[in-house]
């Protein structure tokens, strides 16, 4: 008998609700009956889901009826206020909102790395946990990198500057952005419901009065120390919100303990989700890493000669939306491994 999955995306409308959307359209989910929910004001519109176009549906008492996955990708409030009800009705619950961090039997998964790392507790994940937390992006690039520097050796030190976009903080911050730059050229006030500051040309270390970017560092410290267990090298962090609509840019300094040359650390470096981007092409940037699944990475020397060295550059970028939406669907694909085959719902 075939399966056919029964999914619902809570906060379909949402950037990271649409993304998600795709990127099940293109996995082994493709075939699956997709539900997209969201709250009343986006109730009626259409969105494209997979080859067709579907409504966003409201959320009642029967929308989590014999579904098998719950997605939520809107805002922490509504993950609270349904997500029991999905997990009541049997479906397995993945949080992309991060409002269920914290909460008792909650795992925070990233299987991207589970070849690499022992800790993204793959081994804890069975059909009675309450919910999963799809590691935050930057978290699972920063670990994806850091796990390959393994094979050269013992890191002595490591730092990472995140240049985070405003996507991160979906649609209302775009708008915003796009908003206060075409004041600031027209000499208008600046809109600031999303900034309490100027963030169009303009890099700062937090905004808002809940220091919004303090917030999302502090969460990519956790869930990097969660990942990275003992057998990664700790990472200093600091996260800066830059005026850009879309893409994350990583700039990371490594120390080793031993020399090593340039094309030694490339090799290293290069795997099945990090692809190195050689000197004599653009380098990687938020624009050519927009729509790409893979993390894209340049590696030079701190001192800048061609010689073995022990302190080395990596710049990195990548789609946050993209892999974000592709790690929640990793997610997905390891809990489907655990419910029962060959059904059809």
């Amino acid at each position: 008998m075939n399966e056919i999955w029964k999914i619902a995306i809570v906060g379909a409308s949402s950037l990271r609700g649409k993304e998600l959307n795709e990127a099940l359209a293109e996995s082994p989910f493709g075939k699956a009956s997709i539900a997209l929910l969201d709250e009343e004001a986006e109730v009626g519109r259409l969105e494209a889901s997979g080859d067709e176009a579907a409504l966003i549906q409201p959320i009642d008492p029967d929308s989590f009826e014999h579904v098998d996955f719950v997605f939520f990708c809107g805002g922490p409030e509504l993950t609270h206020r349904h997500w029991q009800e999905a997990s009541g009705s049997g479906a397995n619950v993945l949080d992309l909102s991060y409002a269920l961090e914290g909460e008792p039997g909650v795992i925070l998964l990233a299987p991207w790395l589970a070849e690499q790392s022992a800790s993204t507790h793959a081994e804890s994940l069975t059909l009675s946990t309450k919910a999963v937390l799809p590691a935050h992006a930057v978290s699972l690039a920063l670990a994806l990198i850091m796990a390959q520097l393994r094979q050269t050796g013992q890191v002595r030190s490591a730092s990472a500057t995140v240049l985070e976009p405003a996507s991160e903080y979906g649609r209302a911050a775009i708008d915003e952005l796009h908003q206060q730059t075409v004041s600031l050229l027209n000499f208008q006030s600046l809109p600031k419901v999303v900034y309490d500051e100027q963030m169009a040309f303009n890099v700062v270390p937090s905004f808002g009065e809940s220091k919004t970017v303090g917030q999302s560092e502090a969460r990519i410290r956790r869930h990097y120390d969660l990942l990275r267990g003992t057998q990664m090298a700790a990472l200093a962090i600091q996260v800066v919100h830059v005026p850009v609509f879309h893409g994350v840019c990583l700039s990371i300094a490594v120390e080793l303990e031993e020399p090593l040359s340039t094309g030694r650390l490339t090799t290293a470096l290069a795997s099945e989700h990090i692809e190195v981007i050689a000197e004599d092409v653009d380098p990687p940037n938020n624009l050519s890493s927009a729509g790409q699944a893979n993390v894209l990475a340049r590696v030079r020397p701190q001192d800048g000669l061609d010689q073995p060295t022990s302190r080395f550059w990596i710049w990195a970028s990548f789609d946050n939306l993209k892999v974000s939406s592709l790690n929640a669907v990793a997610c997905a694909m390891a809990l489907r491994r655990l419910r029962p085959k060959g059904k059809v719902q």
